[in-house]
């Protein structure tokens, strides 16, 4: 086949839920070059694990008349795209502008995918939705677990548990209140005196994660914030850890990826779809699909249960 483009941009949950079908490329044509069109602080995460061998930013100007129709394209661009044998992309497209500038830049193979994945029954995972475009190439994802080997950071308490809490996501009516997480750790460290925490945060969260600090700090526990890491490095440190915590959101991804065991709350959102494919992940969904109607004593249950 050749050479391989996938364009994907999104935000980190979108991208990670992508790699099934890349590493099922990878997988399946071994010989293929890859290569990923994105945001280079989020695509990274293909090239670090061997997935892709190069990525280019999406962030240029020059990509806005793709967008429109009849507009006089980049000829660079043009080049560029017409050196792929198979174009996959999964940019939103509703009208079919960029699609078709791609076939008038010289794209002979363009698969179109989803860019939002559906969410009405029978409920169908988003990986496996993001994968099926690749079925007109006979390729079939089988195998949905987003586990990547990623360098494995080295554990600065050995022999003590080591559990990773991500208190955040991309919308607050997928977070569970600070209080409950802060007892979750108290019930924790109560049981396993010796655990240490890290608590993680993304760059939108700094102000707010302090809340939260200031909630565990008089708990007298083992601690510290991890912020201000790449992604691959922060992927690089969930694989050394024991146990991670969160929510429906892109780090917890990131986490599953990295192969993490852990336990993820899931509220307003469907996790038949939403949630990652693995059996090291735990999940407790809310049935009135509210956050606020999980205990702590059901989380903390469930952790028991995850760690036996």
């Amino acid at each position: 086949m050749g050479k391989v483009l996938f364009i994907r941009g999104g935000a980190v949950g979108d991208f990670i839920l992508t790699l099934p079908a890349i590493k099922l490329m990878r997988d399946c044509l071994p010989e293929n070059e890859i290569e990923i069109l994105g945001y280079p602080s989020i695509t990274e995460l293909a090239t670090t694990t061997g997935l892709a061998d190069r990525t280019r930013s999406i962030e240029d100007a020059r990509l806005a008349t793709f967008f429109a129709p009849g507009a006089k394209l980049d000829e660079e661009w043009c080049d560029y795209f017409s050196s792929f044998d198979v174009v996959v992309s999964y940019l939103y497209d509703p009208d079919g502008y960029f699609s078709g500038n791609l076939e008038k830049a010289g794209v002979k193979t363009l698969l179109r995918g989803i860019f939002r994945p559906e969410e009405s029954e029978p409920f169908v995972s988003a990986s496996r939705q993001l994968a099926r475009p690749l079925e007109t190439l006979a390729l079939f994802l089988e195998d949905p677990a987003p586990a990547l080997d990623y360098e494995k950071t080295e554990n600065t308490f050995p022999g003590n548990p080591v559990i990773a809490l991500h208190p955040g996501s991309g919308s607050p009516s997928k977070n569970w209140s600070f209080e409950s997480w802060a007892n979750v750790i108290k019930g924790i460290s109560e049981k396993h005196h010796e655990a240490h925490f890290l608590i993680t945060a993304g760059e939108a969260e700094l102000e707010r994660i302090e809340q939260f600090h200031a909630l565990i700090d008089p708990l007298g526990i083992s601690w510290e914030s991890v912020s201000g890491k790449s992604l691959t490095d922060l992927a690089s440190l969930y694989r050394s850890i024991d146990f991670y915590l969160g929510h429906d959101s892109g780090i917890s991804h990131l986490a599953a990826s990295a192969g993490s065991k852990g336990l993820l709350l899931f509220g307003p959102t469907n996790p038949s779809i939403w949630a990652p494919e693995t059996n090291r992940m735990e999940i407790i969904a809310s049935p009135s699909k509210s956050l606020g109607d999980i205990s702590v004593a059901q989380v903390l249950d469930r952790i028991e249960l995850s760690t036996s």
